[in-house]
């Protein structure tokens, strides 16, 4: 009995002390909120800039990544995206490029032969999609080729020229010569060195989209083997990065190759470290003029700094990514990309603030 007596008490005890506990716990909750609900942002405030503002070349292009394999997926409708080509253009962005058709099994539109390769029907026809709000906003949309994902798998590019012969034949019958919006083609392989196949394959992909199309422009938009190229490793750098002189030499075999098909370059910005732009920026921008190509900058807006892949880069790197491409004399830049990691509708919320803080910079009201 004594033993029941004692173990009630505790029980009683132990039960009495929690509630205790969270009422006090309870009554916090409920003041926070009330506390919170008057907590308003206040009118007018801007981030006081001790840099010169409007300083750096402005974003006018954006990819639309909607095939990706490595960024969650935000799961928009046509409700969401049209919200989000309000959002580009209220910034000045007047171009919008496909990061690719495809990859491997999922694809973008209902390809007659690559569904019969094997691809999965895509419940709603995104090149239509993206066309139409391209038109409907005055923006130019640039086609991203299919990628199989074999030159990833092997190394060789020539591999992508293949199913791209159906693809190039099939979008411009189906969409080039119905929207006024579709303004060119982007060449989706990525490479960063001289690659097996690389000149091969781009020029007989750039040489098709331009016979197919009347001319219509494309671009690459390869990435600076630097390094923060570390694709594959758990290392945040790597020590053998490219040289300057090398980088040099090899894209000028490659640019002797391939300008005659191809009108711009788009090296990505975010594999180099910050005091290392102008120097790699002044060779893109002389190469691209010697063979009277277009230089465009990919300002990347993810961060490649944290161990974290991938989230909203903090705005004073993309400021100075920016800045440098302006002093380089670069003709356009395009930024990967807007939906997920500067549109105030992102998953991201940091995204948004990025929005701002670029509106504020380049004084955007």
């Amino acid at each position: 009995m004594k033993t029941l007596d004692r173990r009630n008490f505790l029980k009683k005890a132990t039960l009495a002390g929690a509630s205790a506990l969270a009422v006090p716990t309870l009554f916090e909750s409920c003041t926070s909120k009330a506390n919170a609900s008057t907590i308003v942002a206040t009118d007018g405030l801007e981030s006081k800039l001790i840099v010169p503002k409007n300083n750096g070349l402005k974003i006018t292009g954006t990819f639309l990544d909607e095939i990706s394999h490595d960024i969650p997926h935000q799961n928009w409708g046509e409700k969401e995206w049209d919200l989000d080509f309000q959002h580009m253009k209220n910034i000045g962005i007047d171009t919008v490029i496909m990061i690719r058709s495809g990859y491997r099994k999922f694809v973008t539109f209902p390809s007659p032969y690559l569904l019969k390769k094997g691809c999965y029907m895509p419940s709603v026809d995104l090149v239509d999609m993206f066309l139409r709000l391209a038109e409907k906003y005055g923006m130019k949309f640039y086609f991203g080729l299919y990628d199989s994902g074999k030159y990833w798998d092997t190394g060789d590019m020539t591999w992508e020229v293949e199913d791209n012969k159906y693809v190039i034949d099939e979008v411009w019958k189906n969409y080039g010569s119905k929207y006024k919006s579709f303004g060119g083609w982007y060449i989706s392989g990525e490479i960063s060195r001289a690659t097996k196949g690389a000149i091969g394959a781009f020029y007989a992909l750039g040489k098709q989209c331009k016979d197919v199309s009347n001319g219509l422009p494309t671009f690459i938009s390869p990435w600076i083997d630097g390094k923060k190229a570390i694709m594959g490793t758990t290392k945040m750098t790597k020590e053998d990065a490219v040289s300057v002189q090398q980088h040099e030499k090899e894209w000028d075999e490659i640019f002797d190759g391939i300008h005659e098909v191809v009108d711009a370059c788009a090296f990505q910005d975010g594999h180099i470290d910050y005091d290392e732009l102008d120097a790699f920026f002044s060779v893109n921008k002389k190469l691209a003029d010697k063979y009277g190509m277009q230089c465009w900058t990919n300002a990347e807006s993810f961060d490649r700094d944290m161990p974290i892949r991938f989230l909203p880069i903090k705005f004073d790197k993309l400021r100075m990514k920016l800045e440098a491409a302006k002093r380089a004399g670069y003709d356009k830049a395009i930024t990967f990309e807007f939906s997920h990691f500067m549109s105030p509708q992102s998953a991201y919320l940091q995204a948004g603030h990025l929005y701002d803080r670029y509106k504020e910079y380049f004084e955007i009201k």
